[in-house]
């Protein structure tokens, strides 16, 4: 029987499991005690299962409409569909937070499953470090989020959840965000292993980097699903609005980004290593942060989870512990971690490092714009709006030369290079990359949209050249070819993929800075113009839902007198929160959507007027199929097998010895 109080005792016992598995297996690490060491895979398995038991109970009594539950109670209802009772358990505070929970103690199953082929000291460390970081996030569950906590007397039906949460939307994108999420406690891991052992080389980068893409994977696609949710559920005909919340998972992955280039550089020159730790230690530091900035109340958000002080001072202080001591860890031995291999600053080495330095300079200034406002608000009490403007402002001047480096920076060589027989190879993509130029200035408005567009096609073209190049294309016979790209490491191919979502992305950005939209107010039988097409409303009516009333409207939309498609937005009104949302309407072929949402009406019976916000969105499709590339790209350089298991074997000398012991 899955019970509220199974639930509650099995996560109590994967708390109690979590800190064995973050203790026993450091004695042993330190003591080379085989039998202690030996125990962090079990430890981890069965925190895991104590973790789905305590899930699969929250499930069971959402789903059985258990509202002795407070969580059921307060975030969920009879009415509401099955879809939604399963979904809105991660649709609030503590249903997220043990979910959390759940996909770290997968995360150190994962290790425990994949981590075969590590040194056993090195495993056992990693294992205890994701072990002490999942204790305390199930502290926090059973102390001061509880999604097991009853409520007496039991009420006949619950409240309801967020009618912006009742959509499929909900099913996907906190779970695979929390994943890219807590994905990066995994590289945080090895970080804290390698400042413990006093010890960083080609092998450890070698270990970290398929973590640390995997993670980057499901961050990539948890942002880009959230942007998507944005735009087609809140009714705006927007997908990014810099909130703070949007930049708290912005900001791990620039980090994240610049750490996968970076183990790049351990692994392949032993080089860097004292700053990808700390890049390791930092991108999960930034997704600790964003679950703070969530939930303590710090800063308003449309994000936001109802809070309580107790909760915000209990992050805060799991924070401190997680942040500060391996802070205060790596400030500690990283002096002792050896230099790596030198190198010309015209190299692929080179290039990775200016990469690093614009990505952190991005990062930097997406978290200067989102923590200016709340501490000009506690320390002088002066209101402050950073938005749009500033972010558009600063960020683009940064990511230009990033671009333009993304170019040409995979086909130099390594230690050394010569920067102009690169370049000649580019000569195809530098003139595809002026006629986009060209082509921009005529097709759009302002400078930085124009140089955006270009520079998107010349990393495009020039990810292409760099397979080209190395597959010898039209340089021999196309089987030869073929032959080549069949023996190419999928990493490298993974790699130019990845690049061309980037640059797929960027030209959706493009095309949605030149996004035409009114608001209109009007009848049944009226037409307005917008884009070159006419749209007219020809219908409203009410339809019943599950738990909603909907007022849908038909509106036509005509070109040259040609029906293109008909939309059907939809106004929901929920009656138990009182609430009501917008159901958008789009109509997409790939380059433009076409974009339409229902407002209020005005009026009596006979001289109903209803207001209309629509939109004409160039390229929108492209900014989430970008996303959806570059995780591919990352997925595809995953399936190399000398990715995942030909890491180098580590030397071993007596100096060693006594720094890891």
């Amino acid at each position: 029987m899955l019970s509220p109080e199974l639930g509650h005792y099995a996560l109590a016992l994967a708390c109690v499991l979590a800190a064995v598995q973050g203790i026993l297996p450091l004695i042993g690490a330190h003591r080379r005690d085989p039998r202690l060491m030996a125990l962090a895979p079990g430890l981890a398995i069965g925190q895991l299962i104590g973790l789905v038991t305590a899930f699969a109970c929250l499930i069971h009594a959402a789903v059985t409409d258990d509202f002795s539950v407070q969580n059921v109670a307060a975030n969920s209802a009879v009415a509401k569909p099955l879809l939604y009772k399963i979904t809105g358990v991660w649709g609030n505070h503590e249903g997220s937070i043990l979910l959390w929970a759940l996909i770290l103690g997968l995360c150190g199953a994962a290790v425990a499953a994949f981590g075969r082929n590590l040194p056993s000291a090195l495993r056992a460390r990693v294992i205890a470090v994701l072990g002490l970081v999942a204790t305390g996030f199930e502290l926090f569950c059973l102390t001061t989020s509880d999604p097991f906590a009853r409520v007496w007397p039991a009420p006949m039906d619950g409240q309801g959840m967020n009618p912006l949460l009742q959509d499929p939307g909900l099913a996907f994108h906190p779970p695979i965000l929390y994943t890219g999420y807590v994905g990066f406690a995994v590289p945080f891991a090895f970080a804290i292993a390698a400042l413990i052992e006093g010890r960083v080389d080609a092998a450890w980068g070698r270990w970290v980097r398929p973590w640390a893409v995997a993670a980057w994977c499901f961050l990539t696609c948890g942002i880009a699903m959230g942007s998507w949710w944005s735009y087609y559920v809140l009714g705006w005909g927007g997908y990014w609005f810099w909130d703070p919340v949007e930049n708290a998972s912005l900001i791990p992955w620039l980090t994240g980004t610049a750490l996968i280039h970076s183990a790049i550089v351990v692994e392949k020159r032993e080089a860097l290593k004292i700053w990808t730790v700390l890049l390791a230690i930092g991108t999960f530091s930034f997704s600790l942060s964003g679950t703070f900035l969530v939930r303590s109340g710090i800063l308003n958000s449309v994000h936001a989870f109802a809070n309580d002080p107790a909760r915000g001072v209990f992050i805060l202080g799991l924070l401190g512990l997680v942040i500060g001591g391996s802070l205060a860890l790596f400030a500690y031995r990283a002096p002792s971690l050896t230099a790596g291999g030198l190198f010309a600053p015209v190299s692929r080495e080179g290039a990775l490092v200016l990469n690093n330095i614009l990505l952190c300079s991005l990062c930097a200034v997406v978290l200067t714009g989102t923590m200016y406002p709340p501490f000009m608000s506690l320390l002088f009490d002066r209101t402050i709006s950073v938005g749009k403007p500033f972010f558009d402002a600063t960020t683009i001047p940064l990511a230009l030369p990033l671009f333009i480096f993304m170019g040409f920076g995979p086909m130099l060589p390594w230690k050394r290079a010569q920067l102009l027989p690169v370049l000649n190879r580019l000569w195809l993509a530098a003139g595809l990359t002026v006629v986009a130029a060209l082509v921009a200035i005529r097709q759009l408005s302002g400078v930085l949209p124009v140089l955006c567009a270009a520079l998107a096609v010349w990393v495009i073209v020039s990810s292409a050249t760099d397979i080209a190049t190395r597959i010898q294309l039209f340089r021999g016979p196309v089987a030869a070819s073929l032959h080549r790209l069949r023996g190419l490491p999928r990493a490298i191919i993974g790699t130019a993929i990845a690049h061309t979502g980037v640059g797929i992305t960027v030209l959706g950005l493009a095309g949605m800075s030149q996004a035409q939209h009114r608001i209109v107010e009007v009848p049944i039988g009226s037409t307005e113009s917008l884009a070159g097409y006419e749209w007219t409303l020809t219908d409203v009516h009410s339809e019943p839902g599950p738990n909603y009333t909907a007022m849908v409207a038909t509106i036509e939309i005509r070109r040259n007198g040609h029906v293109v498609t008909v939309l059907h937005p939809s106004k929901r009104s929920f009656n138990m929160q009182n609430q009501t949302t917008t159901d958008v309407a789009i109509h997409t072929n790939l380059l433009s959507d076409l974009y339409g949402v229902l407002g209020d009406s005005h009026g009596t019976d006979g001289h109903m007027t209803y207001v209309l916000r629509l939109h004409y969105n160039p390229l929108a499709p492209w900014m989430w199929l970008g996303a959806l590339v570059m995780a591919f790209g990352g997925a595809l350089s995953l399936s190399d097998r000398r990715v995942r298991v030909g890491a180098p074997r580590r030397a071993t000398s007596p100096s060693t010895h006594g720094i890891a012991s």
